[in-house]
């Protein structure tokens, strides 16, 4: 396992329909969006988790924890953390989870910026959601 500081981190954004993937670098402290991973009802499509995992072998993976405004967990936070556990299971890294309260927001206001309407597709919503998660977690692990 690489030291902290230098480990590769694969960072999801978990929906019940697509989940965002984004691939960081602890060093840089910046990730970059990868295709989202289609679900049904939370269930991701495994083989296609298991090649991400193949390509990147991150030291580390994060999931954003959806949470109500308030901070209470609704069912989807649930599904989340069992998601997060089910990674850390099959593929033997360490999973932590961030509080992504915002984040989709966010994402939808810097592909906004990036290039209008146009750019804010679902899946490219998600994945850069997953960025945002990544980014969340390296301000909250380094300050």
């Amino acid at each position: 396992m690489a030291k902290t500081g230098q480990r590769t981190v694969l960072a999801f954004d978990f929906g019940t329909k697509s989940i965002g993937v984004a691939v960081g670098q602890e060093v840089t402290g910046t990730a970059s969006p990868l295709d989202a991973i289609k679900a049904v009802d939370g269930i991701p499509n495994w083989d296609v988790v298991a090649k991400v995992f193949e390509q990147w072998q991150p030291d580390l993976a994060i999931v954003g924890l959806p949470l109500n405004m308030d901070g209470t967990f609704q069912q989807v936070t649930f599904a989340a953390k069992k998601f997060g556990n089910r990674l850390s299971a099959k593929y033997r890294v360490p999973v932590e989870t961030v509080d992504e309260r915002l984040t989709t927001v966010d994402a939808k206001a810097r592909l906004f910026e990036m290039g209008g309407f146009k750019k804010l597709d679902k899946q490219k919503i998600d994945s850069a959601s997953a960025c945002l998660i990544f980014e969340s977690w390296v301000e909250q692990s380094y300050s």
